[in-house]
């Protein structure tokens, strides 16, 4: 009888070459995605000659703050203080980080960990809706809003953003991932179900929770309600901003400083937790 022997299988590894490559194409991509923002930064610092000057450069020659204190200046004259869309913004995110996160956990909790009739379908409708943009369900949204007396109000801003299935989703497959003998043991030792999400849960999801709170503060902060807000105090800072900046070509710094302004909030916030945003979506697939 003849043995054949296999030989073992050689590891790829990538050259030197490819490594350098690929950090290449990573670098180029990045600083393709960042281009837009470098440009806003930079035409906010622009005075009015560099703004339109032929030809365009895309560098700053004389920063100024002008465009900064003219956008004050501006809002400063309003007839509604800037101090009310400011605080409006801050409301409706605020309460809008708090009620989302709430609602997302208590909802994604008994979907993870607890066999209940109609659970496969509720979980296939949350995935399902995640397929459905802003533009397609914006018709359906107004006429619900309107039909329960909410127009005009915060909650015709704050309800869709509440009941989103982005959260739900992210926390639920999070908490998947915690072992079903641990919640055993702990419903053992006499635990309520309200305790073990407290204590045990919440404590190991951490980074799906910061990262329901980053796209709940983007989603809420960048807001503009405009369409179910017409009351004039009732209008939210981004509508405010984006006022401002369409008074014609002369307050083309202007548009740029508010908007380098509305950005800087999510961008910080961004950047103190995009290591728990990387890890959300590394494991938001799995056990699916």
């Amino acid at each position: 009888m003849k043995i054949t022997l296999h030989k073992p299988k050689k590891r790829v590894n990538r050259s030197m070459f490819g490594n350098i490559s690929i950090l290449i194409v990573l670098l180029l991509v990045a600083a393709f995605m960042l281009l837009p923002f470098i440009y806003s930064v930079v035409q906010a610092f622009k005075p009015m000659e560099e703004i339109f000057a032929y030809p365009p450069r895309f560098f700053v020659q004389n920063p100024t703050l002008e465009n900064f204190s003219e956008l004050w200046r501006i809002s400063d004259s309003l007839w509604i203080p800037f101090s009310r869309y400011f605080f409006n913004t801050l409301f409706v995110t605020v309460v809008g980080i708090i009620a989302s996160m709430a609602l997302s956990t208590l909802a994604a909790f008994p979907l993870a960990k607890y066999d209940f009739p109609g659970n496969a379908a509720f979980s296939k409708l949350i995935t399902m809706t995640l397929l459905f943009t802003g533009p397609v369900t914006a018709l359906p949204q107004y006429i619900i809003v309107t039909k329960l007396g909410m127009f005009d109000t915060f909650w015709a801003v704050l309800l869709p953003t509440i009941g989103g299935p982005l959260n739900i989703f992210l926390i639920k497959n999070f908490l998947t991932q915690v072992p079903d003998s641990m919640l055993e043991a702990a419903t053992l030792d006499g635990a309520s179900k309200m305790k073990i999400l407290t204590r045990i849960c919440l404590p190991l999801v951490k980074p799906a929770m910061l990262t329901t709170l980053i796209f709940t503060f983007q989603a809420m902060w960048n807001s503009t309600g405009g369409n179910y807000i017409v009351s004039e105090d009732m209008k939210l800072l981004p509508t405010m901003m984006s006022q401002l900046s369409t008074g014609g070509i002369a307050r083309t710094g202007v548009g740029a400083a508010s908007s380098v302004l509305m950005i800087l909030p999510s961008l910080i916030i961004f950047c103190l937790t995009q290591s728990k945003i990387v890890e959300t979506m590394a494991y938001s697939g799995i056990k699916e």
